[in-house]
């Protein structure tokens, strides 16, 4: 079994917003490898179970696309309970979708490990799981330019970064399907080229020791005071 996690916020608020890239990307997966399947409340989330492979293609693995539904910064709750529950190694076993400002719309970035980078989701993720082994693959919503933080995070994408994030999302897709069936050295090797309309000085947000924050006070000062889930996207 693998467990493929799509970080977002939950609620109609929050529907293709650019902190939700991550749930957008686990739809995509959704519709190729799990079609009219009714999503299950499990895990403190929304989960479906699927088995990925590729026409013509040898093997398939079983999966577990899960969306916690709390909110991102109280990611990890869903996360850990789900390895924990299937008996999962982390390392190999384990792939957050989330998203990155520090990489340019259109970008994804497939890593083995890594810091959370300041990303309050994969913090949380690191915190419940006890460790940084495992893998993830950041979708690019950047360049964030001159916008505050945690207001440019929370707004929804331009059309012409939708036009962008289409084809990311696919190659996204693509890219579980990799780690899933030839595990993540093949899924960097394959997915992990820059276009050139990247930044070429932008840090990788895995290697920055930067305090940057994603989204944190929005996070924070929007989350329930009792801690309970909200269904929804």
């Amino acid at each position: 079994m693998k467990l493929i996690v799509g970080l977002g916020n939950p609620g109609q608020e929050y529907v293709r917003t650019r902190h939700n890239a991550g749930f957008m990307a686990l739809d995509r997966l959704a519709s190729r490898h799990a079609p009219g399947a009714i999503a299950r409340s499990r895990f403190g989330g929304v989960c479906v179970e699927g088995r990925v492979a590729r026409p013509g293609q040898p093997g398939e693995e079983k999966a577990l696309l899960l969306k916690p539904m709390t909110y991102m910064n109280r990611s990890g709750g869903s996360v850990g309970e789900a390895v924990r529950f299937y008996k999962l190694d982390p390392a190999s076993d384990v792939l957050i979708l989330v998203d990155d400002v520090a990489l340019d719309c259109g970008s994804i970035r497939v890593r083995a490990s890594g810091s959370p980078g300041g990303h309050n989701g994969l913090i949380d993720v690191e915190r419940a799981l006890g460790t940084n082994a495992y893998a993830r693959l950041r979708i690019g919503i950047g360049p964030r330019g001159r916008a505050e933080q945690v207001g440019f995070v929370l707004g929804r994408f331009t059309e012409e970064q939708m036009d962008a994030l289409a084809p990311a999302l696919e190659k996204a897709a693509d890219a579980c399907e990799e780690w899933a069936l030839r595990g993540v050295d093949s899924a960097m090797n394959r997915f992990n080229v820059r276009p050139a309309r990247d930044r070429e000085d932008a840090p990788d947000a895995d290697d920055s020791n930067s305090n940057r924050q994603t989204g944190a006070g929005a996070d924070e000062a929007r989350s329930r005071p009792d801690d309970r889930t909200t269904e929804g996207n």
